[in-house]
């Protein structure tokens, strides 16, 4: 199995560790954070080829990312800044650097990978403020 077929298919979030934090240093306020720790959003990949999708649906927000590999695109991020992203894979992680484009905005890294039991595990890092989030497979 390829590390891009490991990822296809919906993955449920059933635990976050110190997200608010990681929200709170890139400058999310505190009705949106507070909004984010409530929803339990779905992620579903789909690849065709070097061609990825993954969309975050929960019930407040939809989010979409389209990419290529290695391919730097500009993003619109769930919380409204934009940024440039760039996703790639190292060894069996799936990597986004998202740069900041305005000054005073945060840059983060996201490593998506899949641990020993089976779960989507997404560590998100900014400035060495580090979110965890846990996915299991939906059913």
């Amino acid at each position: 199995m390829s590390v891009a077929e490991k990822f296809v298919g919906t993955w449920t979030l059933v635990e976050s560790n110190n997200f608010d934090a990681y929200l709170k240093h890139i400058g999310v306020g505190v009705i949106m954070r507070n909004l984010a720790k409530s929803l339990k959003p779905a992620l579903t990949f789909t690849v065709d080829g070097n061609k990825w999708k993954i969309v975050s649906q929960s019930s407040f927000k939809k989010h979409v990312w389209e990419f290529e590999l290695g391919e730097e695109f500009t993003e619109t991020t769930p919380d409204g800044r934009q940024v440039k992203s760039k996703f790639f894979l190292e060894g069996d992680v799936l990597v986004q650097l998202e740069t900041a484009i305005k000054t005073g905005d945060k840059s983060s890294r996201f490593e998506r990978y899949i641990d020993e039991q089976g779960q989507l595990i997404i560590v998100c890092d900014s400035e060495g403020v580090v979110a965890k989030r846990i996915y299991k497979r939906a059913e």
